[in-house]
């Protein structure tokens, strides 16, 4: 016997026509938000190349910015170092036309019999890892004065005097028997600078005129190293 399937119902049929249909709108509205995530990826794509040309452009900017600062800073340190030229040349008149002429005579009217004056004075140990320059060393036989000379006289720098005082005998073992007094001179002396210097033992030198002057009054006992 032959068995075959039967032709299929009014009922099936449709059945199978409603299913295609949802099939087919099914596929439809995939195919809809396809486009949708296709226009969002164009519009993030679009933003992106926005963005990324707003970055070159700020880099570029700031790219132009750096180098002007950097033409400004060498301008600036030009102008500086032609500043410090200048300073170095007035502390240099300082010290050759006021400081150094009298300073003899400044120390003996204290007391202190020196006969000799050396400028800018420099020393180097390695073995013992020292060094030092001294503005103005001022000596006898039996004693130096070690003078440090600024345009404006710090608190500061007369500390950085202190430090320079404590190498000298280490230096220069050739006057380690002898005393070793200090003094600061100072263009122009800060705020506070002459009490410290004072209260540290130094002789504090300042211009009046065309003259060099102690301001230490006379009873000031000055340290000795």
């Amino acid at each position: 016997m032959i068995y075959t399937d039967s032709a299929p119902t009014l009922e099936e049929v449709w059945q199978i026509v409603r299913e295609t249909e949802q099939i087919i709108k099914e596929l439809l509205l995939q195919s809809k938000e396809t486009d949708h995530e296709f226009e969002e990826t164009k519009q993030i794509l679009k933003e992106l190349a926005l963005q990324s040309k707003e970055t070159d452009r700020k880099f570029q900017e700031t790219d132009r910015k750096f180098q002007e600062t950097e033409r400004l800073m060498d301008k600036r340190s030009k102008e500086i170092d032609k500043k410090i030229g200048k300073l170095g040349g007035r502390i240099g008149d300082f010290v050759e036309g006021v400081i150094a002429p009298g300073i003899e005579q400044l120390f003996q009217e204290r007391g202190i019999e020196v006969t000799s004056t050396s400028r800018r004075v420099k020393k180097k140990n390695k073995s013992i890892g020292l060094e030092m320059e001294i503005d103005l060393l001022v000596t006898n036989g039996d004693c130096c004065v070690l003078v440090e000379v600024k345009s404006s006289l710090s608190v500061d720098d007369v500390k950085e005097h202190l430090e320079r005082m404590k190498k000298f005998k280490p230096l220069f073992p050739e006057h380690k028997d002898k005393k070793i007094y200090g003094a600061v001179a100072g263009m122009v002396i800060e705020e506070g600078a002459d009490k410290y210097a004072w209260r540290k033992g130094f002789f504090v030198i300042a211009q009046k005129g065309d003259l060099a002057i102690i301001l230490n009054d006379y009873k000031f006992k000055p340290h000795i190293w």
